[in-house]
């Protein structure tokens, strides 16, 4: 059985209609967060522009609702045009139990594997609060377009528990970045050299395929 962490970034102001369409399809596990886009102050500056506010959108779907959501974000709210937001869908490698897997499939437990064949991926940052400029000063020369951050609390096991230098349980920015397969190391290596565990940003990122997107620059295969 295919399923997909379908996850969609869009303007706040557009958060109740996308919600809407995960609604309508009835996907398990909907949740919806609050985060902000990555532009630095000196471009928002030069466009007079404000910061924007981002809503993600997430959920669990197979591979037929995975399809139907980007139909319906396509149809109803443009999202394969940039600027107007970006879908991607996660694969599932695994659930915890049939039961789990009865849930999100609606009993539906049959189908074919995915193919494992990803042109991007899912770059995820974690970082002190407040470094995210730092994080994407180093990743946009490396190829990356943007990115969406969330803020987070970390939960270390112990008080005071840490990795390297770096405190696991202090507020942390999270930073979604979509890269294509070609550029994902390269940026993966800049974000590491330049605002790494070393660094006062502190930042650690890993990775996680891709197996569909709306909303980049790139041409869709219908």
């Amino acid at each position: 059985m295919i399923l997909n962490y379908v996850v969609t970034i869009v303007d706040r102001d557009r958060g109740k209609q996308l919600t809407d369409i995960y609604s309508a399809l009835g996907l398990k596990l909907t949740m919806s967060m609050l985060g902000g886009g990555t532009a630095t102050a000196e471009h928002l500056a030069m466009y007079g522009l404000a910061e924007t506010q981002k809503v993600i959108v997430a959920a669990v779907a197979d591979a037929d609702a995975t399809k139907e959501l980007i139909k319906r974000t396509k149809k109803q709210m443009s999202i394969d045009i940039p600027g107007n937001g970006i879908l991607m869908a996660i694969p599932l490698k695994s659930v915890g139990g049939g039961r789990t897997l009865a849930y999100l499939t609606d009993n539906k437990t049959t189908g074919g594997a995915p193919e494992m064949k990803f042109n991007h991926e899912l770059i995820i940052v974690i970082l002190n609060e407040g470094y995210s400029d730092m994080v994407m000063s180093a990743a946009r020369p490396a190829g990356a377009g943007g990115g969406t951050v969330l803020h987070a609390k970390g939960t270390g096991a112990r008080q005071g528990e840490k990795f390297l230098s770096v405190s696991l349980a202090d507020e942390k920015d999270i930073i979604y970045i979509v890269a294509t397969g070609s550029t994902k190391a390269d940026i993966m290596r800049a974000i590491n050299e330049k605002a790494g565990p070393d660094t006062k940003a502190g930042a650690i990122c890993f990775s996680l395929p891709i197996s569909a997107v709306a909303g980049l620059r790139v041409l869709d295969e219908e």
